[in-house]
Formats: structure tokens, sequence, C-alpha cells
């Protein structure tokens, strides 16, 4: 093999890529990735015991959250970048080495004496690209054809819901939004993916810690976005064009796209959201800008075609990159955490100062309007304070049996025409059932015409993927108004899609809030072994999808 990755939901054959991603990563990227995420076990190492002398570096904390972010599929795909990644790894695990031993020997007055791990002492001989992929080849998730494959599942599932962890804590970070707490977990964690000691049992344990911990991230980068931008509001978004250049920015970073809004104002460049960004349109601090038009084309997958026929400049923020095209790619720009090869990236920002967009709005000015994909409006923006705002409606609309049944279809989209299951399923829901969803899945089913119940839509759009957490509080306080101690006693069913790991993360703060009886799919990850499929079974009742008929039967009937 070349390379070894079954991160995500497209992975090929449903067991992995050994040659070259399907998301378009290549074996070098691949093995890059590898090789830094070891090392961040390495700099863990050290952060751990750091801590317990009471040490902290915030930089070497905050680098093992966005470098795992930086391994998320698509998000960035330039091997030059994981280069710069794994040099700094290894500068930040060896200061932190050095102020620990340091440390240890003032606090117990000898050396300290323990075994070292490899990845706590690993030294490059030249530190060039090629020794880090060949080191990176040895590393990775099959390095040792010996491991039992319930710890690898384990293993895995635990650093896919880190990712995700890391996500999401990353962007509340960039917010200014901290808990010191979600880090110091990231490195116990990944140090815990490479002790030999640790059972089955142990992981698990660990497993379900992460999703609580996901809880805490989600309810942190929540505050974080509606403090600073206000509360979503319901809202109609236009997806139609207007004349003049534009500027399409996708991703999920609102602080990239306030200071895209504020350094385009007035410049005559339209500013729409493409995927992920589409909720950023119900947010009130958003809507002052005039020039802040709306939503162009649909999920991430799609995006070859839409940015095509966009002819616009374009902004990737985060993950869900796709290979751009030769016809757009001098019109595509990245920042942040992701990259491609050759695409111009906007370096981050300096403390006191904003990203400088100038060279994106100036490609933008150089453009026609975009050609039209559709006309006419979606309507977005019910997070939780939205639908607690009318709790009483909903409350009453399900003692009446006007509303039978929420589904919860939360999660990722995906190229597979087997996602079309969840446009069927949505399209077949009797008309006193109410889809609650979040993240890119909605675009299966969000255009869909489904009308309301009493008023209250039957699609509620609470926004991107880590706003699952409304989902959440608004199922925790409809479990108070109706008096039940467990939300699983609701009449809620949950249908979510899986593609990478921010929905992993989602996925485990769910569990870890005890939610049951889970559909799961298109398809069960490839990283879940079969035991360890059995134990999420008995223990969470997570079971895959089925037929359309089937699944809504089961779901109207509770089950």
């Amino acid at each position: 093999m070349n390379m070894f990755c079954f991160q995500c939901q497209e992975a090929a054959k449903n067991q992995g890529c050994t040659a070259r991603s399907v998301c378009g990563k290549t074996a070098d990227v691949a093995n890059l990735q590898d090789l830094l995420i070891w090392l961040l076990k390495g700099v863990s190492f050290y952060g751990l015991k750091a801590r317990e002398l009471g040490i902290s570096d915030p930089e070497a904390d905050l680098f093992v959250a966005q470098s795992l972010f930086s391994t998320i599929t698509n998000v960035n795909f330039d091997p030059q970048r994981f280069v710069l990644l794994v040099d700094k790894a290894l500068t930040l695990r060896d200061r932190l080495q050095v102020r620990f031993l340091e440390a240890y020997q003032r606090a117990h007055g000898q050396a300290f004496s323990a075994p070292w791990p490899e990845m706590a002492t690993w030294v490059p001989d030249k530190g060039d690209m090629d020794e880090f992929v060949q080191k990176g080849a040895t590393v990775g998730v099959m390095a040792d054809p010996n491991l039992d494959e319930d710890i690898r599942s384990l293993r895995e599932l635990l650093i896919y819901g880190l990712k995700g962890l890391a996500a999401y804590t990353d962007h509340a970070y960039i917010l200014g939004h901290y808990n010191d707490d979600l880090l110091a977990f990231l490195q116990k964690a990944l140090v815990a993916t490479a002790d030999e000691d640790a059972s089955a049992d142990d992981l698990v344990d660990m497993v379900l810690k992460c999703g609580e911990m996901g809880v805490q991230a989600m309810a942190l980068l929540d505050q974080a976005n509606t403090s600073t931008y206000g509360h979503p509001e319901p809202t109609q978004v236009n997806v139609g064009v207007r004349e003049g250049p534009a500027i399409l920015i996708s991703g999920h970073d609102l602080r990239d796209l306030d200071e895209l809004l504020q350094q385009t104002e007035g410049a005559g460049v339209n500013v729409y959201t493409h995927g992920e960004m589409l909720p950023a349109n119900a947010y009130p601090a958003f809507k002052k800008y005039p020039h802040f038009v709306g939503n162009y084309g649909g999920s991430w997958w799609d995006q070859q075609k839409e940015f095509e026929k966009f002819g616009g400049a374009i902004l990737m923020t985060t993950n869900c990159l796709v290979k751009p095209k030769e016809s757009y790619r001098d019109r595509i720009f990245t920042t942040g955490l992701v990259g491609w090869p050759g695409v111009p990236h906007i370096p981050d920002r300096q403390d006191g100062w904003q990203k400088d967009f100038g060279p994106v709005i100036a490609k933008a000015l150089e453009s026609g309007s975009p050609q039209e994909l559709e006309e006419g409006t979606i309507p977005i923006g019910f997070a939780h304070a939205a639908v607690l705002s009318v709790a009483d409606e909903v409350v009453e609309a399900v003692q009446s049996g006007a509303i039978k049944r929420f589904v919860v279809m939360a999660g990722c989209d995906g190229r597979h025409k087997t996602r079309q299951y969840y446009t069927e399923v949505a399209r077949s829901l009797p008309h006193d059932a109410v889809i609650l969803t979040a993240g890119c899945a909605k675009y299966r089913y969000n255009k869909l015409h489904l009308g309301d119940v009493n008023g209250i839509p039957r699609i509620l759009d609470a926004g991107q993927c880590n706003d699952s957490y409304s989902l959440v509080v608004i199922a925790q306080k409809l479990a108070e108004a109706f008096g039940l101690s467990d939300i699983n006693d609701l009449p809620v069913s949950y249908d979510i899609a899986w593609y990478e790991q921010k929905a992993v993360i989602v996925l485990l703060a769910l569990l870890s809030l005890g939610v049951k009886n889970i559909r799961l799919g298109p398809t069960l990850p490839a990283f879940i072994s079969p035991n360890v499929l059995k134990v999420l079974v008995e223990k969470f009742d997570i079971k895959p999808i089925t037929t359309i008929e089937e699944d809504l039967a089961a779901m109207m009937a509770g089950e």
C-alpha cells in the first residue's frame, strides 16, 4: 500500500484508500498527515506530563488542535504546508521536553527516567519531505499488522472524534472564547491512543468522554457565535443572483465572513455564501450589509460545476475543498487551515489586525455577474433560540396530534448516489412529521416544498454541523416541557448522515448524552470493527439505514 486512510464515509470500497484517496489526497499527503498525528502524540506526551507539574504551553496546546483540524477530510491537500506543520510539531515537542525535564528535576531532585516512546524522541536525519513521507508510512493506521482490530478501531474512532472536537474548539478560539479543558483533553486522549496497556474498555470510556467534551465544545462555539453575531433568526434566503461582480465564500468560519463583508462594503462587490456558510445569512450582525445577497449553489461535493458557473472570486475558509478545476483555478483562494498546491493562500491575521482579503476583492472586480443556477428562497435560522421562542406552539402541536414525530436528519452530504435516500425519506414523511436538521445534509431536501404544520415549517434548519448542539438543546427543553426525564421518550427519531470527522464528534456527543436508536448512513464507518459495532448496537441501539419504506415505518412508530 502507498497509503491507508479510512476516516471518511467515501473510503474506497468502504474499506480504505490505499493508492490515492477518493477525496483527492495524495499518498504523500496521507503519509505526512499520519506523521503529524504521530508527532502530536509526542507533543501531548510532554504536554500531559508538564501539566502535572503546573506547566502549560498555550502555543503548543492550540497547535495540537489546529493540526488535528488540518487533517480532517477535504481541508488541506498541500504537502509543503504539512512539512511546515511537522517541523513545528518537532520544535514544540522538544521545547516541552526541555521544560518538563527541568521542572521534574526541580520537583523531585532527580532526572526523569521512565521509558520514552518513539513519538516523543524521534529525530529526523535530513528533515526533508522525502524523509517525512517515508517515516509517515511507518506510523500510520496499519503500521502494526498484529494490533488487535478492536483496539485499532477504538483508537481510530477516538482520533476521528478528536479531529472534530479540535475543529469546533478552534472555531471558538478564533472568536476569543476559550476552554483550556478542551485542549488538555485532546492531549490526554491522543496519549491514550498510543498507550499499549489501554484496554478496549479503557478506550470505550475515553471515546464517550470525547463525546462529552464535544458537547462542551459545541456549547462554547454556540456561545462564541451568538454573543458575537447575535442569535440566528428565521430567514428566507435568496438563492438567485444579483447583477455585479461577486465573491463566493464557503466553509464554516464566520469571522472570515465578517471581515470580508467589512472590507467589501462600498466596493461594488456582492457576497454570496456557499455550502456550510449558508446559515450565516440568519445572523443579525450580517444582515446589515446590503451587498450580502444570499446563497449560491448547494453542497460541497458539487462545487466544481457550481464554482465554474459562478464566475467570480471564491474563498474557502475551512474544510469541504474539492480539487479546483483549471477553469476557476486562478480565482479561488484558501485561508486558515485550508490548502491546495498552487492555490493562492490568504495569510492568518496578526494580533489586532484583520486578514487582508484584498487579492480576493481585486479578482472579484475583474469578473462579471454570476450565472444563475436557480431562483427563489429557502428558509433557515431555526437554531435553539428561535425554536424555543415558539416552544408553546410546538408543544401544543404535539399534544393536539398535529405533529406526531420529529425526525433529526442532521450531518453531512456526499457524492454517493445512495444519499438520495435522505431526499426520499424527507419527501415521503407524512405531513405530521417535522424535520430537524443541521449540517450540509440538508441540501438533500432543503429545497423541497414541504409546507408547514400550524405555521411551523416542516424543515427546521438549525445551521452548520456544529449547530447540531441546537438540536440537543431543543430536545432537552421539549423534554422539560413535557415533564420527561429521558429525551429518548420524546417523539424524536434520528436518521443521521455522516461523511467526515466533525460528524463523528456529533455522533459521539449524542451518545454521551444517552441518545439511543440512531440510524447512521449511508454506510457504517469502515473504521468500526464488528465487535465495536456490536458494543454500539447493544449499548445505544445504533443501526444502519435500510429501505426507505422500512425506516419510515419504524421511525414513525418510534423504533
